[in-house]
Order: C-alpha cells, then sequence, then structure tokens
C-alpha cells in the first residue's frame, strides 16, 4: 500500500485569510476566488520541523504533528485549536479524527465541535460523548445504538443515538463534518474522487458521528459482509492507493452566521472534483491526468416487452471495474473502480482512469439485472475510447402480468413505518430517509400480530401495504418465528404447457433463506430456494438495501389455476431479530409470445 498521509498535509487551507474578508463564509469563499491576494497566503512554503519523536509539517495556516518513524498523524493545530484530534486515544489510534479542545489549565476534556453536517437535509445538533455513557445513555439491540435518557443537552432526551443513522453511499459521500461556533471554525473532510474506495457507488459506508467523529473510510465490510475484505493468497503480491483525501478547515467572523461554512465546504468539494486527479503527489503509483485515459459512449435498453424500438438508458450508473462476473464490481475491494451516471440522452464519459485491464458494467433504473460487457478494455496513459452505443438486454422471457415495487436496488418505496415514539431521531421525523430510525424491525410484528402480510394484486398499493422488510416475528423475549408473506392473484387463461417466470430482485439479505412455494404451502420441498444467503446487515443499520442479488424462478403453468393463485415467500431462519430479506422488485411474466 502506497502511504499518501505525506502528500495529504498540502491539501490543508483555509478560507479565513482573505484581506477582502467579510466574516461571512460564502461571501468570503467567493472574494477569495477573485482576490489573488489570497494565493501567497495559500501556498506558503512548509516548513518541517525535525523533533526527537514527531515531525512537524506548518504552512503558517495548519500545524501538523506526525509521529517518527511511523508517520502517523498524531495533531492537527488550527486556528487557536491545539489539537483537533482525540488526544485521549493512543497516538497509532487517531485514524478516528475525534475533534476536541482541552480546557484551559488541563482540567479535564470538553467538546466544541457540536453541529454536524453530512448533506443539506442531514445536519444537526449532536449528542456528548459521555450522553452515550451509563446513567445518561441506555444501550439498546446492539452497541453502536444507545438511548437518551439524560443528556447534557435536554432538548436531545428521549432520542436514539446510532452511527449508522450518518452511512452515505459512496456516490454521495463527498464532504462532511463539523461546525464549531466559539470560534467560529470549520472541519471537513472533502472526497474528490471514489476510485479507491471498494464495492462500487451504491457501496454504504460511515461517515461523521458522535465523537465528534469524521471518518474517511476506505474499506469496510458494512451494509455487504465479510466477503468485501480482502483476501490474499501466500506470496500474492498487492498495492493500492488510498486518497488522498482532502482536509478543509474554514472559520468565519464572529456575529455571522457559522452555518455559511457548511455553504463554503460545498463549494470547496466542487473545486476539489474538478482537481482530481491531484498534480502534486510524487509516487509513480499515482498517475497525473495526462497519464490516465477516457471512456465515452452512449447506453441503450433493449427489451421488446416494453418497445419495438432500444430504450435510452438515462440516468444509468456505468463503470469500469477489475474483470470479473455481471455485478461482482459489488464485492471488489482490491482494485479501483470508476463510475458515471449517463445523461437524459444515455450518453456517458467516464474520465481520469488509470492505466490498466477493466470491465464495462453498468445497471439503469427501471430495469432488472446486470449489465457487463463482453470485451475486456485496456486502458493506456493518454487514450481516449470511443465505445458507441452500448446495448443492455435485461432478463425477459415474457410479457408482466403484474409486479411489487420499483427496480432501483433499493426497498425505500416500500412502507416504512413510523418509528416507536420511545426510539426516535428527530432529525428524520418527516425526512425523505425515514427508513433510518431505530427499531423498525420490531414495527412488523407490532403491525401483524396475528399472521403475515398478504398482497393482492390489483387491491394493494406497495407503498402502503407491502412492509419494506421481511423480517421475523418477536414472540418473546429473545425468541421469533420466520415468516410467510403471500402474493395473491388471478390467471384468467393458464397456459399449462409452458413456463411462468418469478423475478425477485432482492435489495438486502442478513443470514435469511427465500424458500418460494405456489399454491401449497404446506408442500415439503419448495419449487425454490435461496438456501442461506446475505451477510450485510442492512436491516439493524438502517441502510434500506445492502447487496443486491436476483433470483429467475421458473413456474410451470401445470402449478397455476385460473382464477386465485398464491405465491409464498417463506423466510425461515429466526436466530436474531435481523435476518431477513428487503425486496427490491418482484415480477412475473407470462410466457413468451411472438412479435
Amino acid at each position: 500500500m502506497t502511504s499518501t498521509v505525506g502528500r495529504i498535509i498540502n491539501c490543508f487551507s483555509d478560507c479565513g485569510g482573505c484581506k477582502s474578508r467579510t466574516g461571512n463564509a460564502r461571501q468570503d469563499t467567493l472574494n477569495m476566488n477573485q482576490d489573488t491576494n489570497c494565493a501567497p497566503m495559500l501556498t506558503q512554503e512548509v516548513r518541517l520541523h525535525n523533533q526527537d519523536c514527531y515531525v512537524v509539517m506548518d504552512n503558517g495556516i495548519v500545524q501538523v504533528t506526525l509521529s517518527k518513524p511511523g508517520g502517523i498523524v498524531t495533531g492537527i493545530r488550527y486556528n487557536g485549536i491545539d489539537n483537533l484530534l482525540e488526544v485521549r486515544n493512543r497516538e497509532t489510534n487517531r485514524g478516528y479524527w475525534d475533534l476536541h479542545w482541552n480546557e484551559i489549565g488541563g482540567k479535564g476534556i470538553f467538546d466544541v465541535f457540536q453541529y454536524m453536517a453530512i448533506a443539506d437535509n442531514r445536519k444537526r445538533y449532536m449528542p456528548f460523548p459521555d450522553d452515550r455513557s451509563n446513567g445518561r445513555g441506555v444501550p439498546l439491540a446492539y452497541p453502536e445504538a444507545v438511548l437518551l435518557v439524560n443528556p447534557m443537552d435536554q432538548r436531545l432526551t428521549g432520542e436514539v443515538d446510532d452511527k449508522y443513522q450518518y452511512s452515505c453511499e459512496n456516490k454521495d459521500l463527498r464532504v462532511h463534518g463539523w461546525i464549531c461556533f466559539d470560534p467560529p471554525v470549520g472541519f471537513w473532510q472533502i472526497t474528490p474522487s471514489d476510485e479507491f474506495r471498494s464495492g462500487g457507488p451504491l457501496k454504504q459506508n460511515l461517515s461523521s458521528h458522535v465523537g465528534p467523529t469524521t471518518l474517511a473510510m476506505f474499506l469496510s465490510a458494512h451494509y455487504a459482509g465479510k466477503y468485501m475484505v480482502p483476501r490474499f493468497e501466500a506470496g500474492e503480491p498487492w498495492k493500492k492507493v488510498f486518497g488522498p483525501v482532502f482536509m478543509y478547515f474554514n472559520s468565519a467572523a464572529y456575529g455571522n452566521d457559522p452555518l455559511w461554512l457548511w455553504e463554503d465546504a460545498k463549494i470547496k468539494m466542487m473545486v476539489e472534483i474538478q482537481s482530481w486527479p491531484y498534480s502534486f503527489p510524487a509516487s509513480e503509483d499515482f498517475p497525473k491526468s495526462d497519464q490516465r485515459g477516457n471512456v465515452n459512449g452512449r447506453i441503450l435498453v433493449q427489451d421488446r416487452y416494453i418497445s419495438n424500438e432500444n430504450v435510452i438508458a438515462g440516468g444509468a450508473y456505468i463503470g469500469l471495474a477489475p474483470p470479473g462476473n455481471a455485478g461482482s464490481w459489488q464485492m471488489e475491494s482490491k482494485n479501483y473502480q470508476f463510475w458515471t451516471r449517463a445523461n437524459e440522452n444515455g450518453f456517458f464519459s467516464i474520465r481520469n482512469i488509470r492505466p490498466g485491464d477493466y470491465t464495462v458494467y453498468a445497471w439503469v433504473p427501471g430495469f432488472i439485472g446486470d449489465f457487463r460487457h463482453e470485451a475486456v478494455i485496456t486502458i493506456s496513459s493518454g487514450c481516449n475510447i470511443e465505445m458507441g452505443d452500448v446495448l443492455y438486454e435485461p432478463p425477459r422471457d415474457g410479457p408482466t402480468l403484474w409486479e411489487i415495487g420499483i427496480p432501483d436496488r433499493s426497498a425505500a418505496e416500500f412502507y416504512v413505518p413510523d418509528p416507536d415514539p420511545k426510539y426516535i431521531n428527530r432529525l428524520f421525523l418527516n425526512h425523505p430517509d425515514r427508513f433510518r430510525q431505530y427499531g423498525l424491525w420490531d414495527r412488523y410484528t407490532e403491525l401483524y400480530p396475528d399472521g403475515d402480510l398478504v398482497y393482492k394484486i390489483g387491491v394493494s398499493d406497495y407503498r402502503k401495504d407491502w412492509f419494506f422488510a421481511q423480517v421475523v416475528r418477536k414472540i418473546g423475549n429473545n425468541a421469533y418465528q420466520g415468516t410467510t408473506w403471500q402474493i395473491k392473484f388471478d390467471v384468467d387463461n393458464v397456459d399449462r404447457n409452458d413456463i411462468y417466470k418469478l423475478r425477485v430482485a432482492l435489495a438486502s439479505a442478513t443470514l435469511a433463506e427465500l424458500q418460494i412455494r405456489v399454491n401449497d404451502p404446506n408442500s415439503n420441498r419448495p419449487l425454490f430456494t435461496t438456501g442461506l444467503i446475505g451477510r450485510d446487515n442492512a436491516i439493524a443499520r438502517h441502510g434500506i438495501h445492502g447487496i443486491y442479488m436476483l433470483y429467475n424462478v421458473d413456474i410451470p403453468g401445470t402449478r397455476l389455476v385460473k382464477g386465485e393463485n398464491t405465491i409464498f415467500l417463506k423466510q425461515p431462519r429466526c436466530n436474531g431479530p435481523f435476518q431477513g430479506f428487503m425486496y427490491d422488485y418482484i415480477r412475473l411474466e407470462g410466457p413468451p409470445t411472438t412479435c
């Protein structure tokens, strides 16, 4: 692994040094972009102070202390705050950049970064670390979740704090951090590129949470399972450049709105994205822009049961990842991936790709399955590959008889209940991400105390009548039972000599098994079973999706009857509260028809 720590330091910047400073962070940023006198301050010579056990790098704005010879960042000083890192952690364990301020005189430590921002609709005052301790917080179903019963800020009483509530998909995890109000200072982590992150654009990672903590997650098994952890054979060589990431500090004058520091951080994020790949890393393992390549093209969808013409795949996710099977990019963790989204006309441009051999992958919202281009793409220094039209043929055997949900790799469109009033996070009340509330899995037992979910095609509405996760039923203290959901549908004419196709797309699975039976819930052998699958734990971690899986089940016409039919979806595994599925989309297709 190539270390980038020394080069990260040169990314530290500050919006507070302009001679045209107004005190308004947004206006200061605009002024700074126009004021050439700011350039010398932001590009001051970095001085190196070599001490016995440490090296201090100082550019006149930020001072960073690294251990010697380990090269571990042990301290960051900025704007009068002696150390933004967690001084109570061992020096070897300060990768979790907890932001604390030493009280004058050294009598204890108290927090000054109390306001966290991850997105425009995900920012708030956060609890203190001590609020999670005994006497102030009560542990819940897993250690990460704590009910605040006596927090120092009494306005937070009755809320649940859980770091998983603040997870983000890689594609959205560009800037996050904290604001201190006295003095008005922002501490931000900006990640200009996803190329070194594992699992592709939909992989979810932790961001910021109580501590105050800011994380740079490069590799993790969260929302994927142990299969995401890199595995190496004896003697297998491997190296990978993680980062650089950009640590950004900004400040405002007293009397101005400190929340503009978040707006300024977003502006800085856009600047850094446009600056990628950085030119300053000296390592030969970090190619410069002119040493990388580009791939361009247009993606279309061919599904003759929807249109006789090819459909423009507007909004498709398309990317380059190491060669593998369709969808293998979800679990890839050793190498690099490069993703983009097609525009409304299906055109895409993937830029600044590191040299190497790749496969082109894609998936299209509104269609099931994964696209994989047959040819391996070789990227060389300075290349510009024009692929022309790329055609995706999603799985399809016959016309749609009925469907449930939206094929978008998420269960967000289904019924997400209100949380138990005893376990809420007020940020997510009346919020688009209502699924991030704690304990929603237990609401299934409350809503279906005596029998499981029954969904009637043509009558039921998946937005109201399809619970977002097929979870176990709680039947006592630490006792659970599996559940069986039913889909009822009418068939006017059954072709008993042909095959019907059931497509089941799962958005998540955790130590679960899907058994499918048709019109006979008590048959000893199911028509289809997945066996034990899934370790993404998205049910407990408020993720609304984990790893996408698609199952295609043949239903012989002899299994169906004219009139009402029932498909039984059984999940029998019940050793804990978090076993189960999240469905993405279900479709029944009739036998093939001629054009």
